[in-house]
């Protein structure tokens, strides 16, 4: 058992669309028992209206997050890093648990195309916090 708070980095190019809805989905589910963060390597001006629109079927408004860039610090003071399809942009440090997500990325998709990626982020995140706070 972790003496504190797990902590969670999620991380894609843009920072606009999976890890954004990852980490809407981590918030929702873990309540204050996990501290979220998102970050992108090359981060876009606005998240992406789409998986806005797909999380506020789900009940989750993440329209007050913003895309931010990935810094070493974030790396560092996570405990499990998440990437999701950002190659080799994500910093490495010894002893972080780092998962590759690998998921269709939303931009630039309609509506029909973004709920399935929606979707397995959602399995992927319940999965994730079943481990965490085992």
């Amino acid at each position: 058992m972790i003496d504190q708070k797990p902590s969670v980095l999620f991380v894609c190019v843009h920072n606009a669309g999976r890890s954004q809805m990852a980490a809407g989905y981590l918030r929702h589910l873990a309540g204050d028992r996990v501290e979220v963060r998102s970050a992108g390597s090359l981060p876009a001006d606005r998240i992406n209206p789409v998986a806005v629109e797909a999380m506020r079927e789900e009940g989750i408004d993440i329209t007050a997050e913003a895309p931010k860039v990935l810094t070493t610090e974030a790396v560092q003071d996570s405990d499990v890093v998440i990437t999701m399809g950002c190659g080799d942009a994500c910093p490495f440090f010894p002893g972080k648990r780092y998962e590759d997500w690998k998921l269709d990325d939303p931009a630039g998709q309609g509506i029909d195309a973004v709920r399935p990626i929606r979707d397995e982020i959602k399995g992927r995140v319940e999965a994730l916090l079943a481990e965490l706070l085992a």
